[in-house]
């Protein structure tokens, strides 16, 4: 008591001056060494866990991963997908895809040749309700978790495993998991399986009540054991884990799971894939490189939207100012149109990607950009192939995901944006994995390049980003929120390269969330127009831009739909940028 007394009087006497002014909702987060950025304390501290063990950014972010996948599953759960970028200190940066594919039996025959339901649209695909477990694609993440070990990191699946493990005996629930298990409750009581898993006992758990996932905890605890017994080298050992998974105990009682409900996964299909390495997708802005994954994500959107802008003067316009908010929307439709027309699974479709990454195409793309009218058509490049599916009114929810970035004191940097946990995802059978949601963003149009077909990668939504300047990283960025994703990281980059705002600045600002796109979710709507605009916009720029043709749809004052989580990297400090929208977490030294 006397030392906060005496704090007191010295406030008193100096004055409110002393106190640092407070710009954000949220104190910056710096460090000199290391950083986590998570969307809770448990990810970011099985991250931080294993930097303090020495392990590397590849090591921490595979922890954060696998603590995500007990604590988040809200979001996200291991048997999802994820992209991920890596760059080791002094090499490029190497994107993994972690996606897996459409079962065999999924074809769009299939699904075509199925009596819809009173409230589906024939010839599309349907929504998750009706998908139910046929939804399910190849779980990915857990491969491409095991392929970025085996590559860049430093210790054992055990080790970067144990944070998770430990998890499994008992979290607090975070708000946002007990709201989910609330709202979807009805839904997981359809399934034993799901039923045992999250209602324990039969009972809803309540927020900070302590969780458990036994039954994730005991296929974790197995894949360790696995590569105990395993002799020989890492490398031989992260195989053996990888072979259980895949071909292995799991992949039978998986398969015997889907099979035995109705699903569409067999145990060929987990047999067979892999999770691989990839050339990333990079252009440059303004002297700065930006580095996505490739067009089996809607990753090249932000890079195609960024050549555009390239073009304009956005600083002089001022920050969103209806003549600045303009220009990035348009800019966003027209990105967002050559994603619906051309992108798809490479190793299926013919993506002009040369063309759709250059800078002379951005050129011809940028003069279709009234300056004074919103354009309500989906305009798409006029390059062959283009085939789009039938326009719906309506506009889709976006499904939840989450963001894992770590840098080490090495200079090396992990970025993931892990997804493929919304229900109805199933809990398959006892192993405590919950199947993916995914297929769900395949469609039917034929000869279009994300048609559905057996062994394909859906063109997913997740994006990470890394920026680097003069080779070297600058900002590493994720973010959830379906197609979303890019819209808001776009805006969180301009905020800093044009406006000098810092991280925390950035990911603050309020932001717009345009609509004018096939959405990837449910029934692929295109709702042409359509603008929402954060509530702390004023209300004189919405009236503005309204009168510019675009349909304003006023959000809460943080309503926008994704939630950015960023370090930045400068003159050797670390500054994360953590967005209150929802769950984000940052933790460095």
């Amino acid at each position: 008591m006397r030392t906060r007394a005496r704090i007191a009087v010295w406030l008193a006497l100096l004055g409110p001056e002393c106190l640092p002014a407070q710009s954000t909702m949220i104190w910056p987060v710096r460090g000199a060494r290391e950083m986590v950025v998570a969307a809770n304390n448990f990810e970011a501290e099985a991250g931080y866990r294993i930097l303090l063990q020495g392990g590397n950014a590849v090591d921490a972010g595979v922890a954060a991963v696998l603590a995500a996948a007990v604590t988040e599953q809200a979001r996200f759960g291991l048997g999802g997908e994820m992209p991920l970028l890596v760059k080791m200190a002094g090499k490029p940066v190497v994107a993994v895809s972690a996606v897996g594919t459409a079962p065999a039996r999924a074809t769009a025959e299939y699904f075509r040749s199925r009596a819809p339901e009173p409230w589906e649209e024939p010839g599309k695909m349907p929504p998750i309700p009706a998908l139910g477990l046929r939804a399910a694609i190849v779980p990915g993440v857990f491969d491409g978790l095991l392929l970025a070990l085996r590559e860049f990191g430093t210790l054992s699946f055990a080790q970067v495993a144990a944070p998770a493990i430990e998890y499994c005996q008992g979290f607090p629930l975070g708000d946002e998991f007990a709201a989910f298990l609330k709202t979807h409750r009805k839904i997981l009581e359809l399934w034993p399986s799901s039923r045992e898993f999250f209602l324990p006992r039969g009972e809803l758990p309540e927020a900070g009540a302590l969780f458990r996932a036994p039954a994730l905890g005991r296929t974790l605890r197995e894949l360790a054991a696995v590569e105990s017994r395993t002799r020989g080298q890492r490398p031989r050992k992260l195989d053996a884990v990888r072979d259980y998974f895949y071909r292995g105990p799991i992949a039978r009682r998986i398969a015997e799971f889907s099979e035995r409900n109705g699903g569409l996964l067999r145990y060929e299909d987990l047999a067979s894939y892999r999770a691989e390495f990839d050339e990333p997708r990079i252009t440059t802005y303004r002297g700065y490189e930006v580095v996505k994954a490739g067009f089996w994500t809607q990753g090249p959107v932000m890079l195609q939207a960024l050549n555009i802008l390239e073009g304009f003067d956005l600083k002089t316009m001022g920050h969103n100012t209806p003549e600045y908010l303009h220009t990035l929307v348009e800019a966003m439709k027209l990105a967002f149109a050559d994603r619906d027309a051309y992108y798809g699974d490479p190793k299926f479709a013919s993506v002009p990607e040369a063309v759709l990454l250059s800078k002379d195409y951005a050129a011809e793309r940028r003069k279709l950009i009234d300056p004074h009218r919103a354009s309500l058509e989906h305009r798409p490049g006029p390059l062959p192939g283009a085939v789009l599916p039938t326009s719906a009114g309506g506009e889709s929810l976006d499904p939840d995901t989450t963001s894992i970035s770590v840098v080490d004191r090495w200079g090396n940097v992990f970025c993931a944006t892990p997804s493929g946990a919304w229900l109805p995802s199933v809990i398959a059978g006892d192993t405590g994995i919950p199947l993916s949601t995914r297929l769900q963003t395949f469609v039917l149009t034929p000869g279009h390049p994300n048609e559905l077909q057996p062994g394909k990668r859906p063109r997913v939504t997740l994006t990470p980003t890394i920026v680097l300047k003069e080779g070297r990283p600058f900002l590493i960025i994720s973010s959830p929120g379906g197609d979303n994703q890019d819209q808001a990281q776009i805006q969180v980059l301009l905020n800093m390269v044009e406006f000098g705002m810092s991280p925390q600045e950035a990911v603050e600002a309020p932001r717009f969330q345009s609509a004018h796109y096939y959405s990837s979710f449910a029934f692929h709507e295109f709702t042409p127009g359509r603008l929402g605009l954060e509530a702390r916009i004023p209300k004189e720029t919405g009236e503005r831009l309204a009168a510019m043709g675009h349909r304003v749809h006023w959000q809460g004052p943080w309503g926008n739909s994704s939630a950015p989580a960023l370090i930045r990297l400068r003159d050797g400090v670390l500054e994360a940028g953590i967005d209150p929208r929802r769950g984000r977490f940052a933790f460095g030294r």
